[in-house]
C-alpha cells in the first residue's frame, strides 16, 4: 500500500530546447553588420564619431542578442524555463495552468500570462497545415468509397496501417509537446513550487549604459 503512495520522483532527463533558428540566423547577420559598420566608423572616423560608434554598438549589440539569439524555452519533466529578451521565468509544471498558441505562443500560470518569444506563431504556416490536413482528409474519404482495400479486401495492405499523423504548424507542435509535458509532470514531487521571475540585468545594463552614453555624446557634439 505504501508503495502506491510514493511521490513520482523519477530522475529528470536533459532539457528539451525550443528556439527559432530563423531568429538566430537573423541575429548573427545583424551582429555582423553592426560590427562592420561600427568598427569601420570607430577606426576611420574623426572627432566624436569613433565614440559615437562604440556607444551605438554598446547599446545595439545587447538588444540584438536579446531579441534574436537569447530567446529560448527549456523544458524537462519537472519544469519549464522561459528565457525571453529581458526576463527569465521558471515555471514548475504544477503551477502551469495551460500552454496555448493563438496569435502568439504563451503559458498561463498563477493568473499571469507569459509570452514564449522563441516559439513564433506563423498564421500562414498554420493555414497551409490546415489546408493540407483538409485535403488529405478529403482524399482518404474519397478512397474509402472506391478502394476495395478500404472495404475489407486486402485489409493487410498499406491502407490498414491507419491514417498518418495530422499536419500541424511548427508552433502548434511545440505547444502540444509542452502541454503534454505539463500534464504528465504536474504530479511529480519535483514539479511543485511557484513561478519565479528574474530580470536579465546582464542585457539591460549595457544597453542602458550605451543609450545614455550615446545621448551624452550627441548632445555634447
Amino acid at each position: 500500500m505504501s508503495s502506491q503512495q510514493q511521490p513520482t520522483d523519477e530522475p529528470v532527463y536533459d532539457d528539451r530546447v525550443y528556439r527559432s533558428s530563423m531568429a538566430v540566423v537573423t541575429g548573427v547577420l545583424l551582429l555582423g553588420l553592426t560590427a562592420w559598420l561600427c568598427g569601420d566608423a570607430a577606426v576611420r572616423g574623426s572627432g566624436n564619431t569613433p565614440w559615437i560608434a562604440l556607444a551605438l554598438a554598446l547599446c545595439a549589440v545587447p538588444l540584438i542578442v536579446a531579441f534574436t539569439i537569447r530567446p529560448a524555452v527549456f523544458a524537462n519533466d519537472d519544469r519549464m524555463r522561459v528565457r525571453n529578451p529581458f526576463r527569465v521565468i521558471e515555471l514548475p509544471w504544477a503551477a502551469v495552468d495551460t500552454v496555448r498558441a493563438g496569435y502568439s505562443a504563451e503559458v498561463l500560470a498563477e493568473g499571469s500570462t507569459y509570452q514564449l518569444w522563441s516559439v513564433p506563431v506563423s498564421l500562414r504556416e498554420r493555414k497551409k497545415a490546415n489546408r493540407r490536413q483538409l485535403s488529405r482528409r478529403g482524399g482518404l474519404t474519397g478512397r474509402s468509397l472506391t478502394d476495395p482495400a478500404q472495404n475489407g479486401a486486402g485489409a493487410a495492405g498499406p491502407a490498414a496501417a491507419g491514417p498518418a499523423a495530422p499536419q500541424r504548424a511548427g508552433a502548434d507542435r511545440v505547444v502540444d509537446e509542452l502541454r503534454e509535458l505539463a500534464e504528465r509532470g504536474a504530479s511529480r514531487a519535483g514539479a511543485r513550487g511557484g513561478v519565479r521571475v528574474h530580470w536579465s540585468y546582464e542585457v539591460i545594463a549595457p544597453a542602458v549604459a550605451g543609450a545614455v552614453l550615446l545621448v551624452v555624446l550627441l548632445v555634447a557634439g
